[in-house]
């Protein structure tokens, strides 16, 4: 999940000041304030053409007129859709497969083989991996793909899969599709292209039903104050989210992951993100990858 400038055509509302409505300071405050409060999204200053792009043509669309109607709808809203039509028009989710590409090397050749020999050794067989602000579902099937890879043939013999969320319903419809244009996936291994996809008539590319059905798509808010989680994870992505949020949202938030996994449990945010090298929950191992516990 992201705020960034919105992609757009040259005459687009976005990019063209004239026909851009007017926010008030009052109006762009109480929308940020609603924003933060609900999402944890951190919007300055520099923010505020970029939420008037974002929201004016819903406002006009419905003929609200102005940004404290559209505002005063939200809050009288009982239902949650216009909160969640809000988050899906504010939330830009730029990823790609293989994205950060030293993190998926680190799971598959170190993270992801210790917590199975660790398993084995508790004679257990549950494989809880989360990846939390999954966008399009790029992050979670190639956490997949390198499951199967790495237990092969003995993979139906655990309880694996991938529960995957998002706060945004529009990206998770487009994830639980699994499809995805053609240059989108050429930054994956072509082993893995040949193996995990297959190619549609128009020349896009869907993820094998097998990859598909082991991930559970959700829509879940980071914000929520308990996460209901009935066992814990061994690894848990939130890469590239927390940016966006300000340092109390993040370090509660860091501890609520930390009280969401097990043990020496592995914890991947994005390189832009950090935790610090002296965080109380997660000892640093390799930028933007920690481990649960202290050394």
């Amino acid at each position: 999940m992201a705020f960034e400038s919105p992609h757009t055509t040259s005459g687009s509302p976005a990019n063209n000041a004239a026909t851009m409505m007017a926010i008030s300071d009052q109006e762009f405050d109480a929308l940020r304030s609603l924003i933060y409060t609900r999402f944890g999204i951190n919007l300055t200053d520099e923010k505020r053409s970029l939420l008037v792009g974002r929201l004016q043509k819903m406002i006009r669309d419905n003929q609200l007129g102005s940004f404290q109607n559209y505002y005063d709808y939200l809050k009288s809203d009982s239902s949650g859709k216009a909160v969640s039509d809000l988050i899906n028009l504010v939330s830009t989710n730029y990823t790609y497969f293989n994205r950060e590409k030293d993190h998926f090397d680190y799971f598959q050749k170190t993270a992801l083989p210790a917590v199975c020999e660790r398993l084995k050794k508790q004679n257990r067989k549950d494989l809880r991996i989360w990846c939390a602000g999954c966008s399009t579902g790029e992050e979670p099937y190639t956490l997949l793909m390198l499951m199967h890879e790495h237990l092969g043939a003995q993979y139906s013999q655990w309880d694996a899969g991938i529960l995957a969320t998002d706060i945004s319903e529009r990206v998770l419809a487009t994830a639980e599709q699994g499809i995805y244009a053609a240059d989108k996936v050429a930054s994956l291994p072509e082993a893995l292209q040949r193996k995990y996809f297959k190619k549609l008539a128009d020349g896009r590319l869907q993820v094998d039903e097998k990859i598909r059905r082991e991930v559970t798509f959700r829509r879940f808010n980071l914000m929520n104050q308990t996460f209901p989680f009935k066992k814990p994870f061994q690894i848990i992505f939130c890469r590239n989210v927390m940016i966006y949020f300000d340092q109390q949202t993040r370090n509660a938030l860091v501890q609520r992951f930390s009280n969401s996994m097990e043990p020496a449990g592995y914890f991947f945010i994005g390189h832009s993100e950090t935790l610090g090298r002296d965080s109380e929950f997660f000892h640093y191992l390799l930028p933007a990858a920690y481990q649960k516990g202290s050394l």
